[in-house]
Order: structure tokens, then C-alpha cells, then sequence
């Protein structure tokens, strides 16, 4: 699909083959903050998830794509989830998992991928976003791609026995 191709990246669908990938993803705790995380995931689970990518966004309310070099280097992940088509809105989420692979703009490129792909094909109005008061990367991506904060979440998570805030932030498809 030309539209989740980029300059240097390309989205596409989950493959049996990125179970050790979401394996490692899903069982890093240092990463557990942003996924809303509390225990690890067996290969099991995620095999069996990865059996069920195949179903449709409409019916499963979530996409969860991979951020793939033109060199079919696996790098990330970029979601949808929680999919109201009624209302023509989603949450979105990106992670680029090695720190050797953030800072080059391939977190903004599938970013750029994904919400044309949400306006454009999915028709989508609106996108959202949460994020850790102190996830200083995220939020300046975000806002470089015309999110705006609409809110902040006082307390929202509780991570390493600490409250820690939470922005909204929205982008608008007008």
C-alpha cells in the first residue's frame, strides 16, 4: 500500500516472524510506563496474537503496525487503538524500540504515515494521544505534527511507587 511507504520507512502488518521482536518489546519493563504494563507476556500470548492480527480495525478496535526499514530492519511499533468509528476517532502510539534507532526521524516519518493513513483511508476526525509529563521526545513529536495539549491528567500513573501526571494531546483533521 503506497500510502505507509515513506523516504526511509514503511508500515506493515504484523508477520509470525515478529513474535521474539513483541516478545522483547512487551517484556522490557523499562518501557512498561508507556504501554500501561504490569506483567510480562509469555511467547504463547503473543503467538496467539499474532494468529489474530489478521482481523479487521472495525471489529478488534486496534491496528498495531510495524516501522520497518527499506533494508527489512524491524524497528518499531506504531498502533491504533481504541477505534470509534461512530464518533471518527482513535488513540495512536509509537515506539522505536533500540535508543540506537530514535533522534534519526523514523518515529516522525511513521508518525506522518500513520495519521495520513487515519484521515485519509479511515476517515477518521480526530486523534489522540497520552503522555508521561516527562517524556520530553514524545511530546515534542507530537507537537511537531500539530497535536495540541488539551489537558493534563494530575496523578494519572503511578510508576516506581510515584504519581506522575499525564497530557492529552489532539489533532484535529480539518
Amino acid at each position: 500500500m503506497v500510502t505507509l511507504k515513506g523516504e526511509h520507512i514503511f508500515l506493515r502488518a504484523l508477520e509470525p516472524e515478529d513474535l521474539d521482536f513483541i516478545y522483547e518489546i512487551e517484556n522490557n519493563q523499562d518501557i512498561w510506563e508507556i504501554s500501561n504494563t504490569m506483567t510480562p507476556y509469555s511467547r504463547f500470548l503473543i503467538k496467539q496474537y499474532l494468529e489474530n492480527a489478521h482481523k479487521d480495525i472495525f471489529e478488534v478496535k486496534q491496528l498495531r503496525l510495524v516501522i520497518s526499514t527499506f533494508e527489512n530492519n524491524t524497528i518499531g511499533l506504531i498502533d491504533i487503538f481504541d477505534f470509534d468509528f461512530h464518533n471518527k476517532r482513535a488513540g495512536i502510539g509509537v515506539l522505536i524500540k533500540d535508543s540506537i534507532n530514535r533522534g534519526k526521524g523514523y518515529g516522525a516519518e511513521a508518525l506522518r504515515l500513520l495519521i495520513d493513513y487515519c484521515f485519509a483511508h479511515l476517515n477518521l476526525h480526530q486523534l489522540y494521544c497520552n503522555i508521561s509529563e516527562d517524556n520530553e521526545a514524545s511530546i515534542k513529536l507530537f507537537k511537531r505534527h500539530n497535536f495540541k495539549e488539551i489537558g493534563l491528567k494530575k496523578d494519572w500513573n503511578i510508576v516506581n511507587g510515584a504519581y506522575k501526571n499525564e497530557y492529552l494531546f489532539q489533532l484535529i483533521n480539518n
